[in-house]
C-alpha cells in the first residue's frame, strides 16, 4: 500500500471514530432525548453547568452533518447563554459540524454521496471550480447548513480551506441575528414569536442582499480579469 493510500485510509479511519465517539458522548449525556424542542435542550445543558458548553458542541457537531436540524441548536443557545457566548459556541458547532459533514463526504462515502446530490446544486459545480471561496460564500448566505450541502462541498472541487473560510463568512449574518434577537425571535419553548416574522423577513432579505452583491462582484471580477487579458 502507498503512502498516499495509507493517509486516506487512516483518515477515513479517524473522520468516522471521531463521530462514533461523539454520537456515544452526545448519548452518554442524554442529548439524545432532548432533541423535541429547544426548551428541552436548554434544560439538560443548563444542568450540566461549564460542560454544557462541551456538551453542546458536541451534540451539535455529531448531530447535525446527519439529519438533525441545526436551528434546534442555535434557537436553544440563546436561551441559555448571554448573546455573545451563544453566537461563539454557535458558530464553533456549526462550523466544527460542517467540517464533519465535508470529511464524511471527501473521505468516507464520496461516490455515494455524489450519486444523490440535487441537481439544483450540481449546477454550481463550474463555478465552485472557478470561482471556489466566492460561492461557498454565497451558497452558504443561501441555503445555509443543510447536511446536502456539507456533502456537495465534499465531493466538488473545492479545496478543504477555501470551504472552510467561505463557510465561516456566509454564517456570520444569520448566526449573529439569531443569537443577537433569539429572545425576540424565540420563546422559551423555542415557537416563534408572534412578532418575529417582519425580523426574519429582514434577515432573509439581508441574506439575500449579500448574496447578490456577492455575485456582481465576482461577475465584475472576471469581467474585469478578461479585460485585461485582452
Amino acid at each position: 500500500m502507498s503512502a498516499g493510500a495509507r493517509q486516506r485510509r487512516l483518515a477515513k479511519i479517524g473522520v468516522v471514530a471521531l463521530v462514533l465517539a461523539m454520537l456515544a458522548g452526545a448519548y452518554h449525556l442524554g442529548i439524545f432525548a432532548r432533541l423535541g424542542e429547544p426548551k428541552a435542550l436548554a434544560d439538560t445543558l443548563v444542568a450540566m453547568g461549564g460542560w454544557g458548553y462541551l456538551a453542546f458542541v458536541v451534540a451539535y457537531t455529531a448531530l447535525q452533518p446527519f439529519g438533525v436540524p441545526g436551528t434546534i441548536f442555535i434557537v436553544a443557545a440563546p436561551l441559555i447563554w448571554p448573546w455573545k457566548t451563544a453566537f461563539v459556541l454557535s458558530m464553533i458547532g456549526t462550523m466544527c459540524a460542517s467540517v464533519v459533514g465535508f470529511a464524511f463526504s471527501r473521505f468516507i462515502a464520496r461516490e455515494w454521496v455524489s450519486a444523490r446530490i440535487p441537481a439544483r446544486l450540481r449546477r454550481y459545480d463550474g463555478s465552485i471550480e472557478a470561482r471556489g471561496f466566492e460561492t461557498v460564500v454565497l451558497l452558504r448566505l443561501i441555503f445555509w447548513m443543510p447536511p446536502v450541502l456539507h456533502s456537495f462541498f465534499g465531493v466538488s472541487k473545492v479545496g478543504f480551506w477555501t470551504h472552510f473560510w467561505g463557510s465561516l463568512l456566509g454564517y456570520i449574518p444569520t448566526l449573529l441575528v439569531v443569537s443577537y434577537l433569539g429572545g425576540e425571535l424565540f420563546d422559551i419553548t423555542g415557537e416563534l414569536q408572534p412578532g418575529a416574522w417582519p425580523t426574519l423577513a429582514a434577515m432573509v432579505a439581508m441574506s439575500l442582499t449579500i448574496a447578490v452583491l456577492g455575485r456582481a462582484y465576482a461577475r465584475w471580477r472576471a469581467a474585469a480579469a478578461l479585460r485585461g487579458d485582452g
